[in-house]
């Protein structure tokens, strides 16, 4: 018995070399493209016209999160946002594959989340050309999971693949492209943990703020 082909979606979800062009997808992408356009354009005073499009864009939206927008995403039904997480301006996340982010998670401005890979070999990754349609590409994606508590300075780009544990802060302008533990300070380029978050970094013990 042999298994069922695979959609392109499927492929793409399952990590599997894809071909973006197909129908499917690229109806996906308009869709998720014009909703964030959408959103884009709200005010935020409109909280119940915003909350609309966020719950079309991303069907599995939990209660509290907010996105300040601008925001863009690829697909959005590939995301999955704990409660009141939140996003400053220019939160991009292309979300070819499941992009996992937990409860009360912050992104600063500017946090980008992106997913797709290319191939290395460039004869590999060039345009590829049908006769009787659109040109296309070969791609895969990897997924990202981000734990609850975790805050994401501005300018914070994490690669596909990556998991970052809980109540980590991931400092401004990091490029994130491996596995970062819970409970610590990272950043850099590529990030590196930097040491352990403990009670000794209180707020209650750093009197220049009171």
């Amino acid at each position: 018995m042999t298994d069922k082909l695979l959609t392109e979606k499927e492929k793409m979800i399952a990590g599997k070399i894809y071909d973006p062009s197909g129908e499917e997808l690229a109806k996906g992408r308009a869709k998720a493209h014009r909703l964030c356009t959408d959103y884009n354009r709200t005010y935020e005073e409109e909280e119940e016209k915003r909350l609309s499009i966020l719950k079309e864009l991303i069907p599995t939206l939990s209660k509290g999160v907010y996105l300040q927008g601008p925001i863009q995403f690829d697909y959005g039904y590939n995301t999955f946002i704990g409660e009141n997480s939140y996003a400053n301006f220019n939160f991009t996340v292309l979300d070819c594959s499941t992009v996992t982010i937990g409860k009360d998670v912050f992104f600063g401005p500017n946090v980008s989340l992106v997913t797709p890979m290319h191939p290395y070999l460039p004869e590999e990754r060039r345009m590829r050309f049908r006769e009787d349609g659109p040109a296309y590409d070969l791609e895969y994606a990897k997924p990202i999971v981000i734990g609850d508590d975790c805050w994401f300075g501005s300018n914070v780009t994490v690669i596909g693949g990556v998991t970052i544990g809980s109540g980590t802060i991931i400092g401004a302008g990091s490029v994130v492209t491996k596995d970062i533990p819970s409970g610590v300070l990272a950043a850099g380029n590529p990030c590196r943990v930097i040491r352990e978050i403990t009670q000794e970094d209180s707020i209650e013990f750093k009197k220049e703020l009171w």
